[in-house]
């Protein structure tokens, strides 16, 4: 290990990076090789520039059996560049299974062509190219860049705020996430592992799937879907219907202890209720056996093995090897029929797989014992396999073309192409895409079950949380959910934004499809003295073609308490002593007779005002007009703020304390006598309505045929004459 080691940062890597290398054991052996190859052509000692070409081929060269043949060409010097070796990689590539045909190599990799850095960066790269055209898409579309797109901005250890000057950056990965490879051309995407046996897979997958795109969103159904999950789902269903695709709903059901019929329930709710309907729904415990015999397959193959280490043994970064790794084959086939017979406890073997992750991990776990009863297959299975084990095979089993993960799932991805093909059978791609998150909140099951136990939140939906049943039950409709996620679009990079950003896409959506309601959330009691009459009133006043409803005009109405004051302030444009002010829709302007307090010697407590009216044709244009109610039903009105003080509550820096110290004890606000025009009496669950210069609206569960209960799902933009 340490003769490796030496060798290894004699080239010029790094003593960290050598160590990594060496955590990976067939990147390991092929650079060995190459440096052994290397140094038989060109002497001992390796120039870094020489060792640095090895050092990235053998970590992109995705098939072994051309180690030789390109080690040759750099000792050799016919290969002295970075862009050389990309457009050499891209030649094996693309003629997986022909013979080379040297001088069409030579050329395609600029062999003995003697050319400025430009025109190699123009000829294999053409990256100014790419990124030009990306720039004019983006000119296109956004316009010049102001003066503040170009201040450079500092950049947020929270990943990325969505703003105009990030555009370019977020086109640039659209075009990345897009460019995936053609159907059938898998091999030609980075870091996919080639084998003999990968294009006849590949030939077998297009003949059943017909060519088609094939994706799936693949949740464990142990907790409420968030907003998170809303990208996931927008991005798989959407990617395959903009391609004529189908989509699998499948179930991650690998874990019986954490399993419940309502988050299964849950959760298919709630992707129907963003718009989508699975081409199939689908469970990982289908095909338990056919996981079960893959695994002895595995076995056979000396590939996995059973292993008596302990839970607590196998955590921590570095943890020991494991003394079973090299056990006969035949003494782990019988170990793993014993296992599944029950005649183990839990936690006393496990099978593993021998192979290292991306981040170091060795030998994952691939089945675990469980004793607990399935949801689907009761006590039929004991064992139960592994994410690391299950998720690369069912996508391979339901033939998926696009395997569409977030990105800390980046590091399973060497695993996922090992399984597949160590097992000899299909390999689909895996592409990472970055996580959506929004500030002053928490998605993580754990934190949210934290939050209902101690009373913060009443359950997974209330409306404080981002869980997809809480935006519902707060109003949000799913079209707003689904423009969002477009807008934010898809990238590599982590993108961290602010829950205004997803009120926008609210209001754009109600303002067009909520109709138009009054309500007073404090009242207080206007007796006119002049006249009683019905009004029409315009469901929406922008076109009033979609219909109105009739509201009562009698002498008693109900207005806003703030919409009144005994003293007139600067800038205050609505009802005092001295100031008329409008009537919404009824075509009058009222004017102050007497205020009528509880107590006449204190300046406060107004319970009543007496106006007289006149129609507006009639009057001085008043400087505002306010909204108001008539023989109104009584309501409950929910009002909602940021559930937590700070924007990344779970960021010990900010709040040292934990994220249950930085809730907001304000963050819901309960107004139980507030009042409603009796429009909206008919009003079903989740119906949405805006209550004119108050916010948008959505008729809660807690309903009643007492008393109906509303949740404010967003406010209204803010209005500068609305003081």
């Amino acid at each position: 290990m340490a003769e490796t080691l030496t060798l290894f940062t004699s080239i010029g890597l790094s003593e960290q990076k050598a160590k990594e290398t060496l955590k990976n054991e067939s990147l390991s052996s092929a650079l060995r090789g190459a440096i052994s190859q290397a140094q038989s052509i060109m002497g001992p000692n390796l120039d870094k520039a020489t060792g640095t070409l090895l050092y990235s081929m053998t970590s992109r060269l995705k098939d072994v059996r051309h180690l030789t043949f390109l080690t040759e060409y750099i000792g050799h010097r016919k290969i002295t560049t970075d862009l050389q070796l990309s457009a050499a990689l891209e030649f094996l590539k693309n003629h997986p299974n022909d013979l080379i045909v040297q001088p069409e190599f030579d050329a395609a990799c600029g062999v003995g062509v003697v050319v400025t850095p430009e025109q190699i960066e123009e000829s294999w790269a053409d990256g100014k190219s790419i990124k030009n055209e990306v720039d004019m898409q983006v000119l296109h579309l956004l316009g010049s860049k102001t003066e503040a797109d170009l201040e450079k901005k500092p950049k947020g250890k929270h990943g990325n705020s969505l703003t105009r000057g990030d555009c370019d950056g977020l086109c640039c990965a659209f075009l990345v996430i897009f460019l995936f490879c053609s159907l059938g051309e898998n091999y030609k995407t980075e870091g996919y592992v080639v084998t003999p046996n990968t294009m006849d897979l590949l030939n077998k997958h297009l003949e059943i799937t017909g060519g088609q795109v094939r994706t799936r969103f693949p949740p464990e159904p142990n907790g409420i879907l968030h907003i998170g999950h809303a990208k996931a789902i927008n991005f798989n269903f959407g990617y395959a219907k903009a391609n004529d695709g189908i989509c699998f709903l499948r179930y991650d059901d690998t874990n019986p202890e954490k399993e419940e019929e309502k988050y299964f329930t849950g959760i298919r709710d709630m992707v129907e209720w963003l718009g989508y309907k699975p081409y199939k729904v689908t469970y990982a415990s289908d095909n338990f056996q056919e996981l079960y015999d893959l695994a002895v397959e595995l076995i056979r193959r000396g590939h996995a093995y059973v292993c008596h280490q302990r839970v607590e043994e196998l955590k921590g970064h570095n943890p020991p090897p494991s003394p079973w790794r090299d056990r006969p084959v035949e003494e782990s086939l019988i170990l793993f029929e014993r296992m599944r017979k029950g005649m183990f406890s839990e936690a006393e073997v496990t099978l593993r797989m021998k192979m290292v992750m991306e981040d170091g991990k060795q030998d994952p776990v691939a089945y675990r014992i469980k004793y607990t009863p399935h949801h689907r297959t009761g006590d039929t299975w004991c064992i139960y396999p592994t994410y690391d084990y299950t998720h690369c095979l069912c996508d391979s089993i339901e033939n998926i073309t696009h395997s569409l993960c977030t990105k800390e799932f980046q590091a399973r991805r060497s695993s996922y192409y090992w399984l597949c093909n160590a097992l000899d059978v299909y390999c689909p791609v895996q592409w990472e895409y970055g996580r959506l998150n929004l500030t002053y909140t928490v998605v993580s099951k754990r934190k949210i079950i934290k939050l209902v136990e101690m009373g913060a939140v009443r359950d997974w939906d209330d409306p404080r949380l981002f869980t997809l049943t809480a935006l519902r039950r707060r109003g949000f409709p799913p079209e707003a959910i689904n423009n969002f996620c477009a807008r934010v679009g898809v990238t590599v990079a982590q993108t961290t934004i602010e829950p205004h950003l997803l009120e926008a896409c609210v209001r754009d959506v109600l303002n067009d499809t909520a109709p138009r309601a009054m309500a007073v959330l404090e009242p207080l009691k206007v007796t006119i003295t002049n006249l009683p009459q019905d009004v029409q009133v315009p469901d929406f006043p922008a076109n009033e073609e979609r219909g109105s409803h009739k509201v009562p005009f009698t002498r008693t109405i109900y207005i806003e308490r703030s919409d009144f004051r005994e003293v007139m302030e600067k800038g205050y444009k609505r009802l005092t002593p001295d100031q008329p002010v409008g009537l919404r829709h009824a075509g009058y302007v009222i004017s102050l007779q007497k205020s009528i307090k509880v107590n006449p010697s204190r300046t406060a407590g107004v319970v009543e005002l007496e106006v007289t009216c006149t129609k507006t044709d009639s009057a001085e244009k008043p400087k505002a007009f306010i909204h108001w109610v008539s023989q109104p039903l009584k309501c409950e009105v929910r009002l909602y703020e940021n559930l937590f003080k700070h924007s990344y509550p779970e960021d010990s820096q900010v709040v040292p304390e934990g994220f249950l110290s930085d809730i907001n004890h304000d963050s819901l606000q309960v107004i139980e006598n507030a009042l409603v025009d009796y429009s909206v009496s008919g009003a079903k669950v989740f119906d949405k309505f805006q209550f004119e210069r108050v916010g948008y609206f959505s008729l809660d569960p807690d309903s009643t045929k007492e008393k109906l209960v509303f949740n404010r799902t967003v406010t209204l933009k803010e209005d500068p004459g609305k003081i």
